[in-house]
């Protein structure tokens, strides 16, 4: 997130009130900003330079606020401010209006063909009796760094140039010349410069050196320049010293020069609606046409507001509130969206400002209005859906793949996504025409020029990146790559993909065969022409000839392995033999929605192949299907099931119990997709797998027995039934039961209780060295108690001539303890320093 520095004094003047930090800080967060730092310019360069470069620096308060990175209406003083006075209902969002000059004929821009090697798109504008001082200067200023910063992407997409209009005569030309043909004094500099010499020199600028890059290697570079030659700026580098800026400058005359129209005019109407204020006639801006090769003229800035219309019943859903549509109105317009009611149901319109880019989609706005609610002031719900979170299975077996090709005694690399041209085509003796890759429109540089479509080269690139690793070497990786595909809505997929190489002194097919089969093992794929998996021979020019097989599932070709050619090998500066393998994983994963993961479901569980595999028909009915909710053999019992579930995760508590199991095993078949809740727990419940006999019991039954099952209990209580038993046999019985009950009863009684001892060696330290340890032993011994027994003792040297006593003793646990003892010893404390427990054992 962007920060900007303000001015604590100067921001308080601009609000009209002052806040204490804790105000201050509570006023971001309900407008959706964050305070992250009260310092000052001398405090920060102490932190950065040492208290010495600090000791002249201002002492004044600054307060860094965190800012949302599209929020560049917020990047300055004065649109924070003016934020933060219409979210206080202070001020009125101002309407911004783009006006003719009052001579009627308006500055012109003119952009040449040359232009469209370098830079092709200009917008340009007037701010007219403009009024600076210190602060505002400076803020203009600032914001121009921010948004290049920002949006701007550090120039390479958009440069603005800012110039004193009463300095430059028009029309202005936007070209693109050579660099010996452009010479001008630069911004700050006291002689005139070539654009050559000016890239030299700003090789050690600090600020600029940044920017070179953006033009130094075109054959022409872009300039602007009025009607009398004088050159106003060389963008994206440096404007002209000529037109600089100063608090004396009254006509601003802003051009940006882009790569990217649309952000040029964001850029530009960014620039004006927040520095218009200080106008002659405040938010209103002087308009400029700009002139393409093509003869087409367009006027800036367009400073266009936009209608966009949404449902108060979509806020209140998403947000989690139940306001009226008027009040709805009123929060989005606290937010500068000036909103209405149309009186249309629950109609807003929403008017969306120039400031606010911002807004795309409806969901911006929704998001304006749960923070002018105030999220504090949302009330917390429970969900009304719960829902477990499952592995996505194509992760899944890659994770599963993973380990067991590591445990093969292959390393895992992770590669960039993006590479060259010429490794996916030229060093693998292909053509770029026929890889189906997908190409960047701008890339940084050579090395990000297209998406991947093989795995292969970036093995091998770091196979040559760690030639000095010991032989040989055994690299696997598992991807992504980037296919085009005009079936899909962007013209493009991803397709994970599987590939290893080996690299040492002979070439290792064996190894990279033995490699595919133990793949096809884990992937439950067995060799066969028909069902299973074979090879065949194939040609391919990555391979060396005769050397390269392609790879059959089920008759479907999935990928290719072989002994890579000496060319392809000399090309990623390599010389040793290698051998390949390089699959598609996607075609042995099965429908997805169908496959419930856990971390510890085998292989076969998880692998359902898209080849035809016949299922087994036989179905194992449970043995009750009668419920608490109902027999769930019935749509009626699974819809009451279904609504138990909508807002609980499990049948009982908030953990899975044999509960949830008892149900599971009373539902005959799979749920239908309407039952939302039921299938989702049904599924969730179904992945436990071994883990099920380790749940919690159940603390009440939910499952009931079935008539069925009722009338075999009802029979086999009436086995039971005696009907020519007596019942003085019962007393009998029972006389005789309380008479063995008696006999163990007093013979327990009898027998002796066990009595607890423990065994205890203490450690008896003297004062000296002159200690009489015999008397002392004497002393130690002469303690006496119930249950307390001497044993054996021994002298042991500590240091310095100085002996311990270590004797042993056993205690009954009821009768002594240890601080017993440790009291009663140190109680000779002519002869005893110190007591202590060196071992205690239970007997």
């Amino acid at each position: 997130m962007p920060t900007v520095g303000v001015k604590r004094d100067l921001l308080f003047k601009a609000l009209g009130k002052t806040y204490t930090d804790e105000e201050f800080d509570e006023l971001c967060f309900e407008f959706g900003l964050e305070l992250d730092e009260i310092t000052s310019e001398k405090e920060i360069i102490s932190k950065e330079q040492g208290d010495c470069k600090a000791s002249e620096a201002s002492d004044i308060i600054l307060y860094k606020i965190d800012v949302p990175a599209n929020r560049y209406d917020l990047l300055c003083l004065e649109g924070l401010v003016r934020g933060l006075q219409v979210f206080k209902n202070k001020l009125e969002a101002p309407r911004y209006r783009r006006v003719r000059p009052a001579s009627g004929e308006p500055q012109k821009l003119i952009i040449t063909k040359e232009t469209a090697a370098v830079r092709p798109h200009a917008v340009a504008a007037v701010l007219r009796n403009i009024t600076f001082t210190q602060e505002r200067y400076d803020s203009f200023i600032e914001l121009q760094e921010k948004l290049h910063q920002n949006i701007c992407r550090k120039r390479s997409l958009v440069a603005i140039g800012t110039h004193d209009l009463d300095t430059i005569s028009g029309p202005f030309t936007f070209t693109a010349k050579p660099p010996a043909q452009i010479c001008f004094k630069p911004l700050n500099q006291t002689k005139e410069y070539t654009a050559a010499e000016l890239m030299t020199l700003y090789k050690t600028d600090s600020h600029l050196r940044h920017y070179l890059h953006i033009i130094e290697d075109k054959p022409v570079y872009p300039v602007i320049h009025d009607r009398n030659g004088i050159v106003l700026s060389m963008p994206p580098i440096i404007n002209g010293d000529h037109s600089k800026i100063n608090l004396k400058t009254k006509n601003v005359f802003i051009e940006c020069t882009a790569m990217d129209l649309t952000k040029a005019k964001i850029v530009l109407d960014m620039m004006v609606t927040m520095f218009s204020e200080y106008c002659s006639q405040p938010f209103t801006v002087e308009e400029a046409e700009v002139v393409h090769p093509d003869g087409k003229t367009c006027v800036y800035p367009e400073l266009a507001y936009r209608t966009e219309t949404l449902s108060s019943d979509f806020i209140n859903r998403k947000v989690g509130i139940n306001e009226s549509t008027e009040k709805i109105a009123q929060l989005l317009t606290k937010m500068c969206l000036k909103s209405t009611a149309t009186g249309a149901g629950d109609e807003i319109e929403v008017e969306i400002p120039p400031t606010r880019s911002d807004v795309i989609h409806a969901c911006d706005i929704m998001e304006d209005a749960a923070i002018a609610y105030g999220f504090n002031n949302i009330v917390r719900t429970t969900p009304r859906t719960y829902t477990v979170a499952n592995q996505f299975p194509l992760n899944k077996l890659t994770e599963l793949l993973r380990q067991d090709l590591a445990a093969a005694g292959f390393t895992e690399a992770l590669n960039f996504a993006l590479c060259s041209q010429e490794d996916i085509a030229d060093k693998l003796g292909k053509k770029i025409e026929d890889t189906k890759a997908i190409h960047i429109s701008n890339p940084k540089t050579a090395e990000f020029q297209v998406a991947r479509t093989t795995l292969l080269p970036g093995l091998l690139k770091t196979i040559a990146a760690n030639r000095k690793m010991p032989l040989p070497l055994k690299l696997f990786e598992i991807s992504d790559v980037v296919l085009k595909d005009q079936k899909k809505d962007v013209g493009a997929r991803n397709s994970r993909r599987f590939c290893a190489v080996y690299y040492s002194k002979s070439p290792g097919f064996e190894v990279i065969h033995g490699l595919l089969d133990r793949t096809m093992q884990l992937l439950e794929v067995k060799p066969g022409s028909t069902d299973g998996y074979h090879i065949r021979a194939a040609e391919d020019s990555t391979f060396f000839p005769g050397r390269c097989a392609e790879i059959f599932a089920r008759g479907q070709s999935v990928g290719r392995l072989g002994v890579l050619h000496p060319d392809v090998i000399t090309r990623f500066e390599l010389t040793m033999p290698c051998s390949a393998l390089e699959m598609d994983l996607e075609p042995f994963l099965g429908h997805t929605t169908e496959i419930s993961l856990s971390h510890d479901v085998p292989m076969k569980e998880t692998i359902q192949h898209k080849f035809s595999v016949k299922a087994s028909q036989s179905t194992v009915r449970p043995a009750s299907t009668n419920t608490i909710f109902g027999d769930m053999s019935t749509p009626a019992g699974l819809k009451s099931l279904n609504d138990y579930l909508a807002d609980k995760s499990y049948i009982e508590g908030f953990s899975a119990s044999q509960a949830d199991i008892e149900v599971l095993e009373a539902i005959p078949d799979t749920p239908q997709s309407n039952l939302s809740h039921l299938l989702r727990w049904y599924k969730h419940v179904k992945s436990f797998g071994r883990e099920k006999s380790s749940l919690p019991v159940a603390k009440s039954k939910f499952v009931l027995a079935s008539a069925s099952q009722n009338d075999t209990a009802k029979d086999e209580d009436d086995d039971d039934i005696d009907l020519f038993g007596s019942d003085d046999e019962d007393e009998e019985a029972e006389k005789l039961k309380q008479q063995r009950l008696a006999e163990y009863a007093a013979k327990k009684a009898k027998k002796p209780a066990l009595v607890a001892k423990s065994s205890i060696l203490l450690d008896v330290k003297p004062w000296d060295d002159e200690t009489d340890m015999a008397e002392m032993e004497r002393c130690v011994r002469s303690v006496a108690m119930e249950g307390l027994l001497w044993g054996q003792s021994k002298l042991v040297p500590v240091g310095y001539g100085i002996k311990k006593l270590q004797i042993g003793c056993v205690v009954e646990d009821d009768k002594v303890g240890t601080d017993m003892l440790e009291e009663a010893i140190t109680a000779f404390d002519d002869l005893v320093q110190s007591v202590d427990v060196a071992a205690f054992n239970k007997i």
